[in-house]
């Protein structure tokens, strides 16, 4: 019988595919240093340290890529995205901790730099689907992307005083969702696949980099912060609902009671309550190579 390397698949599938994961990873960390050279060690000490998080967070959820033997394009293309991201959190770090204001040709560097972040989205679901290499770990990847995005815009349109303290619940509410979840067990079920989410979370992001743009005065990055701020907790607060609700209906949500029931077990103690959407639809749903937070 041959040993199970990552999360079920076996060692000759596993090694390649944690070798290239690495390899890709590792290449991205040192574009990443190179980047961060010009900010202080505050600046760099964040933006490494978080990507070497992601790094080790990705590298222990490949099991999730399974059967596909290679990292693959579209999470290349994921993690370069991160490694953006890490690159914007390390900006923020900088002028946070020294104080330092954000001089108007950074602010443009920075749009920039968030829109192309925002721009690969879309690029990366289209590669695992063309090159078929969709999985589980890719939609998770590109979805936890997705939300750091939103949290270090948030934190840097603060920073630039284009909009007050509130502009940090668009951030936070994916994890305020999640932690949610970790206390009435009915928020953690899976959710059904709604286009819908994916509008908002490029909505949501789109605002934000608007926002931090120079040329838009502070006034306006304030209503436009709160517009899209109240899109997304619209969105969650739906969530909420279908998920309190029981989900009734929901493919994916029935595909995924098992695993749902089991974590109600271990947390509770308590017999398990009628999982969602069972008496509905029991056949399971296609994965998808790209998400995004409700």
């Amino acid at each position: 019988m041959r040993h199970s390397g990552l999360g079920g698949i076996d060692d000759s599938a596993a090694s390649p595919l944690r070798h290239g994961a690495a390899a890709q990873l590792a290449l991205l960390g040192a574009g990443l240093i190179a980047a961060v050279l010009p900010l202080g060690w505050p600046g760099r000490t964040l933006a490494l340290a978080l990507y070497a998080m992601i790094a080790v967070v990705a590298l222990r959820g490949l099991g999730r890529h399974a059967p596909h033997r290679r990292f693959g394009a579209a999470n290349a293309v994921t993690a370069a995205r991160a490694a953006a991201v890490a690159l914007l959190f390390g900006v923020w770090g900088e002028a946070a901790l020294d104080g330092a204001a954000f001089s108007l040709g950074l602010r443009w560097v920075l749009v920039a730099l968030a829109a192309a972040a925002l721009a690969a989205d879309g690029v990366d679901g289209w590669l695992a689907r063309r090159r078929g290499l969709a999985s589980d770990f890719g939609a998770r990847f590109d979805m936890e992307t997705d939300a750091l995005l939103v949290l270090a815009l948030s934190l840097l349109v603060l920073a630039a005083h284009q909009a007050a303290a509130f502009v940090l619940l668009s951030g936070a509410m994916r994890y305020v969702f999640v932690a949610c979840g970790r206390v009435v067990p009915a928020l953690a079920a899976p959710l059904p696949p709604r286009r819908r989410r994916k509008v908002v979370c490029v909505a949501q992001t789109t605002i934000l980099i608007l926002a931090l743009a120079p040329a838009v005065p502070a006034w306006a990055g304030q209503e436009l912060c709160a517009a899209g701020l109240a899109l997304l907790a619209a969105s969650f607060a739906r969530d909420c609902v279908v998920l309190l609700s029981g989900g009734r209906g929901s493919p994916i949500m029935a595909s995924h009671a098992g695993e749902f029931l089991g974590r109600y077990r271990r947390r509770s103690g308590a017999p398990a309550p009628l999982a969602p959407g069972r008496s509905c639809h029991r056949r399971s749903a296609p994965r998808r190579a790209g998400g995004a937070g409700p």
